[in-house]
């Protein structure tokens, strides 16, 4: 199971709007057969270990990190070609969260006189290999986090010159490893007028679906030589409102950009619509990288699922320099938002990140 679990984890980034799943057949004590899904590829990972097996798949025992699916979508059944195959015992680390299988597939391979075991001691590690696929399908809706660089007094830009960094080479580097494992990335527009950012995936590592750009800018102020127009390549959202120009609106839609109209009451861009419009497209995870006041007003609209802060050993005190979440806040300290299942990412020599779950009502 940890070889099927790690076969999984190398597919980051290569499977949405699918599960990174990862399949290790046995027989005789000996690996006759390794599959991963990706894609591009179409195959399940069960299909691609047992066409490595052949004919030594049967009376084998196959290791899944997922139940296998049940239904036809762009593959046939998993359940059904383990069966054909004649597996005689399937170990999976977790049930398909998927309302279409769910339990069927299981099932199926029951039915079918097929052993089926739920490796209770790796379901936490499987279910974290596809947090975002688990929340979509659980919610219908893409699993949001608010990334931030911050120092230990929780800000992230100083009122004056804002050159340099706040993290280490180290820490933007993972941060890179972020990106690549979610499907869209959203900024607001004064993070583009000041910082003139590309936000694109630099791991240089293979995806499934072209890295999704957002900017929120309710006035269409987005520069036409700013380097996330210039570099174009049909993955630019400009997020805005109807009160924006509409010789801007057009001269960015000439240049490739995609256009989004989400009005609010108050004259700002609808974030909740965002991450529905994203949901209808199948998009399984948004990250925010953005500044003071598009964060709190993430924060604020209650789409944000997490947060991961990367904190630097520095200070920048002040009441001028701005902090991670900003607008109007909460008024009082009993209702903060709270998180819970904290974890504490160590990152040498002196940094470290912070990574939580917002505190919701249960599904």
């Amino acid at each position: 199971m940890q070889e099927a679990l790690a076969l999984a984890r190398t597919r980051h980034g290569q499977t949405s709007p699918n599960p990174a799943v990862g399949c290790v057949i046995v027989r005789d004590g000996a690996v006759v057969g390794r599959g991963s899904h990706t894609w591009v590829d179409r195959d399940h990972a069960e299909t691609i270990a047992l066409a490595q097996a052949g004919p030594l798949a049967r009376g084998a025992t196959a290791y899944v990190t997922m139940e296998p699916c049940s239904h036809t979508g762009r593959t046939g059944p998993c359940a059904d070609a383990l069966i054909a195959a004649g597996i005689a015992r399937v170990v999976a680390a977790m049930e398909d969260p998927n309302p279409l299988v769910k339990g069927s597939g299981f099932a199926k391979l029951r039915t079918a006189g097929v052993t089926v075991e739920l490796d209770e001691s790796s379901t936490a590690e499987a279910e974290r290999l596809n947090e975002p696929f688990i929340h979509f399908m659980r919610t219908g809706l893409p699993l949001v986090t608010l990334k931030a660089a911050v120092t230990l007094d929780g800000k992230i830009a100083a009122p004056e010159d804002n050159s340099g960094w706040i993290t280490s080479e180290r820490a933007r580097a993972h941060v890179q490893e972020l990106r690549h494992q979610h499907d869209v990335i959203l900024t607001g527009i004064g993070t583009v007028l000041a910082d003139n950012p590309m936000l694109n995936d630099r791991s240089g590592l293979p995806r499934s679906r072209p890295f999704l750009r957002i900017v929120v800018d309710s006035q269409l102020r987005l520069p036409l030589d700013c380097r996330m127009v210039t570099s174009i390549a049909n993955d630019l959202v400009v997020v805005t409102t109807s009160a924006a120009s509409k010789d801007r609106r057009a001269a960015l839609e000439s240049r490739g950009a995609e256009i989004w109209t989400f009005d609010l009451p108050s004259g700002r861009t609808n974030l909740r619509a965002i991450v529905e419009r994203l949901a209808e497209r199948k998009y399984l995870s948004l990250m925010i990288e953005a500044g003071s006041k598009v964060n709190w007003s993430a924060l604020e609209a209650g789409i944000v699922d997490k947060v991961f802060f990367y904190y630097a050993p520095k200070i920048l005190g002040g009441m001028q320099s701005l902090p991670v979440a900003g607008g109007t806040g909460i008024r009082r300290r009993m209702d903060a938002i709270q998180l819970h299942r904290t974890q504490l990412h160590t990152i040498p020599p002196d940094e470290f990140a912070v990574e939580g779950w917002v505190l919701k009502e249960q599904w």
